[in-house]
């Protein structure tokens, strides 16, 4: 048993080596989002609304809970509120999973939970990975969702984008490429011993309406947002955590200086 115990290991670990050498490393931007930041998360609240609630809901959100991040109920009823005109609604849409499933080959998601299910690192490249692409037919692919069935959403806004595919001799040399670009890139297996760095870039014949650090900035607030929806109470435990260590931090200095008095004749 101990012989057949050991081969097995050692045959995984082999398929695991084979797969970490010849497999996809995909390299993320971090998002830079902050939790508590209640202007960012009303703008991405008004992006997601205006881009996103088109087609995905939010229907384990209610519009109400967006006075927690600082609206009025009147703010949330005048600028936020298409689809509905009762307050306690949940954020749907009116397309059917059917329509969406002729239209774009599956069921559109919703996007509740999201955040919590890919990730914000994930969400914030993924909204930067779309590019040009005849060969699909929405005319756009994704470097981090490949082969995606949704078009590129916010096109208008961040404009063209293209593929860039750099070749390395050897992995180790495309690795340290694709680290030097601090930012998203892919590293993939070629031919014999050659690897591809992907990344994307704008494409200077066809401009957003948005530079790329706007474009960036509106992408951020979009995803602090979603990461919200996905746990709406997470800032404030965040904040209540923050009460709390700073109320241990006084307590430990008074305890000290307690303990101090009581055995200052000891010392």
């Amino acid at each position: 048993m101990n012989r057949i115990a050991a081969l097995a290991a050692a045959l995984a670990f082999c398929a695991g080596a084979a797969h970490a050498a010849g497999g996809l490393d995909l390299r993320l931007d971090p998002a830079p989002i902050h939790r508590l930041d209640v202007e960012s998360l009303q703008r991405g609240a008004r992006n997601f609304v205006n881009y996103c609630l088109n087609c995905h809901g939010a229907k384990f959100m209610r519009y109400e809970r967006l006075t927690d991040i600082g609206l009025t109920e009147q703010q949330i009823k005048d600028n936020l509120m298409f689809t509905s005109d009762k307050i306690g609604s949940t954020m749907t849409v009116a397309m059917r999973p059917a329509d969406a499933k002729a239209w774009f080959g599956t069921p559109v998601p919703d996007l509740s939970v999201i955040a919590r299910v890919r990730g914000v690192d994930w969400l914030y490249n993924y909204l930067l990975a779309f590019y040009r692409d005849d060969g699909t037919v929405t005319g756009w692919n994704n470097l981090v969702f490949p082969n995606v069935a949704m078009p590129h959403p916010l096109w208008e806004l961040q404009g063209g984008s293209k593929l860039v595919t750099t070749e390395y001799d050897g992995h180790d040399k495309a690795l340290a490429a694709a680290i030097a670009i601090k930012g998203l890139a892919s590293v993939e297996p070629g031919t014999g011993n050659k690897w591809h760095v992907r990344t994307v870039a704008a494409d200077g014949n066809a401009p957003g309406t948005m530079t790329q650090l706007e474009y960036r900035t509106f992408v951020a607030d979009l995803v602090n947002f979603m990461a919200y929806v996905a746990e709406p109470n997470k800032g404030r435990r965040i904040s209540i955590g923050i009460v709390v260590m700073m109320y241990f931090v006084v307590l430990f200095a008074l305890v000290y200086a307690l303990k101090r008095m009581y055995w200052k004749d000891v010392h």
